[in-house]
């Protein structure tokens, strides 16, 4: 059947265009809106369906990768499996716990998994996402099997290790679900691939479709998009906190009952393995930081999530709504966000610890870990071999894995600095906040100020001092770095005995 219709292109002009059935059926829809915008390229005929209308493309396998690759660099992954999954005989590829990340893009974010977007078409109207409804972009999708194709010649050829696939919602929630619910299965079962899958699940997906997906990727995640309901209602129209809620509710009891069916039945069938994530926009809204890591250690307790990814906006798109960002996208701010979402997972730390209503967001120059340290110096020195477990975890140069060597170590002998040292505990921090024996390794003023001023780093020492106004800098020969502060009595007696 050949359906004929008027589209108006882009110099106003209406025109004539042909449209066979075969070609509508590819994407899927019994019909074609008449007002859509005509364009000639290389002599192919490009038609773009604006706001809620599909595109139509006629592109081959390669541009459609390079378009829905490019669109899905936006959406973070850069995550380990975090499941193991041997081979087997009949079957292609494996899942390594670690394996994942090895491999970065130039701009730092890792690259061994195939990412991509089933479709950069939209219903939704996200302000900043450059694949929103009213932006205008190039679309086209994916169909499951060109996906499945996609995965099995990479991974054959050693370029990827997993698949990372999303998506665009195409008509509706319950039919984008379907057509990602399609592919896995095709992938598990069709192509026998064993590798590691991470999908994202649609929010306002019908439950049924979600966990039957569920049952055949290793890790799910459903971006929180933003911190608070109020900066997801006005940068989000159609979107819903009960939205994105609901199936991270669904994904943790299913994640519970699997492991419960598995403890009674070793071959029972694993949902969600590797568990689910989520991903925090940064700098798009006006959230603090302690707004940003008490939402992350809310969902962290109450829905058992393995990971909250944090992306710093950039500015993609143009809107009214959206901030203008003199300096850039806050990628430092992404970092620090990063550095404190670590100290809630692994060491011990809580949100209101880190930061607090009257000190909201975070030391630019100092992680949060040794801001932390040096407002609470009544609680150094740590004595390295009477400190408990829990307490070398605070201090400031010490990880998990040297706190564990330390406290196994000291069993059997008398630890000093050099031992430290070989634990891989960074001395340049430690060394103000821990003794051995009674001894510090230098001696050290234990003034909030002065421990600052040497933590922040020669390249930001000056900038702090500005800031800060202390009196307490690395003298030069040359230059006075204009101390104006009168010396106290104390420090002439010291000054007079050279003990300063």
């Amino acid at each position: 059947m050949i359906r004929i219709r008027l589209v108006r292109r882009a110099d106003g002009i209406l025109q004539r265009i042909l449209f066979c059935r075969q070609d509508i059926r590819r994407w899927h829809v019994n019909w074609i809106p008449i007002f859509c915008y005509y364009a000639l390229e290389r002599d192919r005929t490009r038609v773009h369906f604006r706001h809620d209308m599909l595109l139509q493309e006629q592109m081959g396998l390669k541009e459609k990768l390079s378009i829905l690759s490019d669109a899905a660099k936006y959406d973070v992954a850069c995550t380990s499996s975090g499941v193991e999954r041997k081979g087997k005989k009949g079957f292609v590829g494996n899942s390594i716990s670690g394996g994942i990340c090895h491999s970065f893009s130039a701009d730092g974010r890792c690259i061994s998994l195939l990412k991509i977007l089933f479709t950069n078409q939209c219903i939704y109207d996200c302000k900043y996402c450059v694949n929103r409804c009213s932006n205008d972009v190039v679309r086209t999708a994916f169909t499951p099997d060109e996906v499945c194709t996609l995965t099995m010649e990479f991974y054959k050829r050693n370029y990827i290790e997993g698949l990372f696939l999303s998506s665009g919602i195409l008509y509706n929630a319950d039919y984008t679900m379907e057509l990602l619910h399609e592919t896995l299965w095709k992938l598990r079962n069709e192509h026998r691939f064993r590798g590691y899958i991470h999908i994202k699940a649609i929010p306002g997906a019908d439950p049924a479709l979600i966990e039957r997906t569920g049952f055949l990727a290793d890790r799910m995640s459903i971006n929180l998009e933003l911190p608070t309901a109020d900066g997801l209602k006005r940068l989000c129209p159609g979107k819903t906190r009960e939205k994105i809620l609901t199936p991270m509710r669904q994904i943790q009891t299913g994640i519970r009952v699997s492991k419960n069916e598995l403890a009674l039945y070793r071959n029972a069938p694993r949902f969600v393995p590797a568990g689910q994530s989520t991903q925090m926009i940064v700098g798009a809204t006006a959230e603090n930081d302690f707004q940003m890591v008490s939402v992350a250690e809310a969902l962290y307790k109450n829905y058992q999530l393995k990971r909250v990814f944090y992306s710093a906006f950039v500015p993609v798109v143009e809107d009214a709504n959206l901030p203008a960002l003199a300096g850039g996208p806050p990628l430092l701010r992404e970092h620090r966000l990063y550095q404190a979402d670590w100290l809630l997972r692994f060491y011990g730390f809580e949100a209101k610890e880190l930061l607090s209503e009257s000190r909201p967001n975070f030391n630019i120059l100092l992680d949060p870990k040794c801001d932390w340290a040096v407002r609470h110096l009544e609680e150094f020195p740590v004595e390295v071999m009477t400190a408990d477990y829990r307490t070398l975890l605070r201090v400031p140069g010490l990880g998990v894995r040297s706190a564990k060597r330390i406290t196994a170590a000291r069993r059997t002998g008398c630890l000093d600095f050099s031992d430290l040292k070989k634990f891989g505990v960074v001395l340049k921090r430690a060394m103000y906040f821990l003794t051995c024996g009674g001894k510090m390794m230098t001696p050290v003023r234990m003034e909030e100020n002065f421990i600052t001023s040497q933590l922040v780093g020669e390249e930001n020492r000056k900038a702090w001092d500005i800031e800060h106004g202390s009196s307490y800098r690395q003298l030069s020969l040359f230059d006075d770095m204009k101390l104006t502060a009168v010396p106290s009595g104390e420090d002439g007696k010291k000054a007079l005995y050279g003990e300063m």
